[in-house]
């Protein structure tokens, strides 16, 4: 099946889709994969040897660079971004020698509007990321983080984790 795809987008040749996918307005996707039933929302950047698992929600304005995976079920609010070279100079730019970081978002994850997530760490399955955090270390799996940096808040009962839309 083809994807939805809005009006002005961009998307390269490479662009792998699963079924179902939607693509909202203006995205720009290149290089990537995106699986069975995930939605990108306007204004989103997805770029080269990203992953976007199955029923995937990335809102507007988000941008998530090279080397990222995010997992199944995954929520990612408006004006998340990713960020994969710690040590960004305009020299290395030039000479394409960015030194990238895998991320990983596993499934299930929650991200809050304005986050910013650095290169390099993994937010563990059912975590949630609060609006506006900057993440700069590893989130443990069913755990609340916030802030700048982010910092642990609280684990998530049993009552309240769900992934998919199921109880864990």
């Amino acid at each position: 099946m083809k994807p939805t795809i809005g009006n002005f987008c961009s998307i390269a040749d490479d662009v792998i889709f699963g079924n179902g996918v939607i693509v909202f307005g203006h995205a720009n996707l290149y290089g990537c994969r995106i699986d069975d039933e995930s939605r990108i929302g306007t204004f989103v950047e997805i770029q080269r040897d990203a992953i976007i698992g199955k029923r995937v929600r990335i809102q507007s304005h988000t941008f998530i660079c090279s080397e990222v995976t995010i997992e199944d079920d995954v929520f990612i609010g408006h004006n998340v971004n990713f960020i994969n070279d710690r040590y960004p100079t305009a020299r290395k730019a030039a000479a394409g020698k960015w030194c990238c970081e895998r991320t990983l978002v596993c499934t299930g994850a929650s991200i809050g509007t304005g986050a910013i997530i650095l290169c390099g760490i993994t937010i563990g399955e059912g975590a949630v990321v609060g609006s506006g955090s900057v993440v700069t270390r590893n989130v443990e799996p069913h755990t609340v983080v916030a802030g700048n940096p982010a910092r642990f808040k609280r684990t998530l009962p049993a009552d309240e984790r769900w992934i998919g839309g199921e109880k864990v």
